[in-house]
């Protein structure tokens, strides 16, 4: 089979809650492949009826079947079959289902075509008003205290501007610790409900926000958008001094390690061997 006759991969960025960003090239292709590998099959059927577009072939494509999924959906290909990869909002494969396929079908010698389409995360750092010239997409925090931390520090003295997804649920707990990690005055803008009725974004620092949802979670799906570290004028931290001062407060060795891994971005048990060896060696 030459390479015309193979079928090719579109990676096609559908609306984020907007249907009306939907594009007109979209639209076309998702009428024309002969395949729709979509995250959640309803919400792209929901998307099909909207605009009026029958499509029979619908099969599902989520993080618990893509490895069972993609050699099947290659062999399609393979016979000449053209597959639109879609998720559930967005542009696939950004913190979404969607890389190992393109990278399969890119590996296999097939044409992947993407189609750009909406994004949460140009949107929010374009309407967040922060600079845009840098900026780093970090997706979502660890859920689990101390690994969030730990990879806020990781980011302190990053000059960039930083993008994160997060869950309503989490976004009072992130915000407190990207307080504690980037200092209290770091800008910081929640987006929130992006292209919908009632998007908004609401701006301040990493403390105001924090206190601003530390007992009620926003609605909607959230994006927070924070300043580079630069902007902040953050001085490099002198991890000895630090780990002795809190040692001369009193501390162990091991509430040294937890008081500093967010701040310094160091891991825990680094920052325990070293407050351990300074207090022996006082």
């Amino acid at each position: 089979m030459s390479d015309e006759e193979r079928g090719l991969l579109y990676v096609i960025g559908t609306p984020i809650g907007n249907l009306e960003d939907a594009t007109p090239r979209a639209k076309r292709l998702l009428a024309e492949v002969d395949i729709i590998a979509a995250e959640d099959t309803r919400t792209a059927r929901h998307l099909l009826e909207h605009f009026k577009i029958e499509r029979p072939s619908i099969v599902s494509y989520f993080e618990g079947n893509e490895a069972m999924r993609t050699p099947q959906l290659l062999e399609e290909m393979a016979v000449g079959k053209s597959v639109g990869l879609v998720s559930e909002a967005g542009m696939p494969g950004v913190s979404d289902p969607g890389q190992r396929l393109i990278e399969a079908a890119g590996t296999a010698g097939f044409t992947v075509v993407p189609i750009p389409g909406p994004s949460a995360v140009i949107s929010a750092v374009v309407g967040s008003g922060l600079p845009t010239d840098r900026f780093t997409f970090v997706g979502f925090l660890p859920r689990e205290s101390g690994s969030r931390r730990r990879a806020l520090g990781e980011l302190r003295s990053r000059p960039e501007t930083l993008i994160f997804y997060e869950s309503p649920e989490r976004v009072g707990a992130s915000l407190r610790d990207m307080s504690e990690a980037f200092g209290p005055q770091r800008p910081a803008v929640l987006a929130r409900e992006l292209t919908k009725m009632y998007e908004e974004f609401v701006r301040g620092t990493c403390e105001s926000l924090a206190s601003t949802y530390a007992e009620r979670a926003p609605r909607g799906e959230c994006t927070l958008v924070v300043g580079g570290g630069s902007e902040a004028g953050e001085a490099p931290i002198d991890v000895e001094a630090e780990v002795r001062a809190l040692l001369g407060e009193g501390l162990g060795p091991k509430d040294v390690a937890s008081r500093l891994m967010v701040k310094t971005g160091k891991p825990r048990r680094e920052l325990y061997q070293l407050a351990l060896s300074l207090k022996r060696s006082r």
